[in-house]
């Protein structure tokens, strides 16, 4: 039987739980927060004196501040390339019979809750004044429709990797943005990026929950899928970033100096996610690998300290480049 077979084989003797993840990871849209719980009330009288107190709180963030949180903005405001991406892996079927296939509607609702993001973050730049709105959409504009290419292809296995790692990663790189925002004084803004990082811890969870299970029915399957994905290295949204005039991917290196700057994400955030999930699924208990299954395990079990030998060597620039989202000062 071909990957691929198994791969749908396995999708759908896993979709009856799919419901059950929903409940556990997902929140229903009268539940959850909305972008207005945090931004300036447009019904309000005082609606004009809220947006001066944010455009305010928000004149002590410098620089790399803000090109990081462009940068987070704009990967947010992708979300069309991910939903289209998703949609399109083996076992994920919302068409004809299968359109009220469980691991569509989870696409669906993980989208609804993902959308919210983008939505307030853009929001509040918008308002903010500290930034280049222009700039920052013709951006947005070439990533959607430039396309990127992950390195999954259809493969359920490798995407559940790869979603696994960049929902932990986002969540990393929103909480300390919030962090960084509320020890400026910006407590709302602090708020809101807390609360999109719990968010993404949740997503989070639940994509590595989907790659435990699979674990459980394809255990050689995933554990080749995971370390391909690892050789390859997990490519984030962001590394296909450009300016306006620029080609695809120029502005990634200059905003990841900027993040790595601020502390914000860094090459040992990277080592640190991979081996926790080493630790949560627990690689080194699984049984019955095939040869090439158990080789695989070798090289993710002994790869976090290969890369910190890496990242000990690695050196970021001071200087900072000038973006045009952003001028220099931090001001327009």
């Amino acid at each position: 039987m071909s990957d691929k077979n198994i791969r749908l084989e396995v999708m759908q003797a896993i979709e009856p739980q799919v419901e059950g993840f929903m409940d556990d990871f997902l929140i229903k849209p009268e539940d959850i927060w909305q972008p207005t719980d945090f931004l300036p009330d447009t019904e309000s009288e005082g609606f004009l004196d809220q947006i001066e107190q944010l455009r305010e709180e928000s004149k002590e963030l410098g620089y790399d501040f803000w090109v990081t949180m462009v940068a987070d903005t704009i990967t947010e405001e992708a979300l069309p390339t991910y939903e289209s991406w998703l949609m399109d892996v083996v076992g994920i079927d919302q068409h004809g019979e299968y359109k009220t296939n469980g691991w569509a509607k989870w696409v669906r609702a993980w989208t609804a809750e993902e959308n919210r993001h983008g939505d307030v973050l853009n929001k509040y730049l918008y308002l903010s004044g500290r930034v280049n709105m222009k700039e920052i959409e013709i951006t947005t504009q070439h990533l959607i429709s430039d396309g990127f290419d992950i390195g999954t292809d259809r493969d359920p296995y490798k995407n559940f990797v790869y979603t696994t790692f960049q929902e932990l990663a986002t969540n990393i790189s929103h909480k300390r943005v919030g962090k960084l925002a509320k020890k400026k004084g910006n407590v709302l803004l602090g708020k809101m990026c807390t609360i999109i990082a719990g968010d993404e811890m949740r997503h989070h969870l639940a994509y590595r929950e989907f790659v435990k299970t699979i674990f459980g029915h394809d255990p050689s399957g995933m554990m080749l899928a995971f370390a391909d994905m690892m050789k390859k290295k997990i490519v984030m949204p962001a590394h296909f970033l450009r300016e306006s005039g620029g080609s695809i991917g120029t502005a990634f290196e200059n905003f990841s100096n900027c993040a790595q700057r601020l502390g914000v994400y860094t090459a040992q955030d990277y080592i640190e996610i991979l081996k926790k999930l080493n630790s949560f699924w627990q690689l080194d208990a699984i049984r019955d690998l095939n040869d090439e299954a158990e080789k695989a395990r070798d090289y993710l079990m002994k790869l976090p300290e290969r890369l910190e030998r890496i990242a000990s060597r690695m050196k970021f620039p001071e200087d900072q480049y000038h973006f045009k989202w952003v001028e220099a000062n931090g001001r327009l």
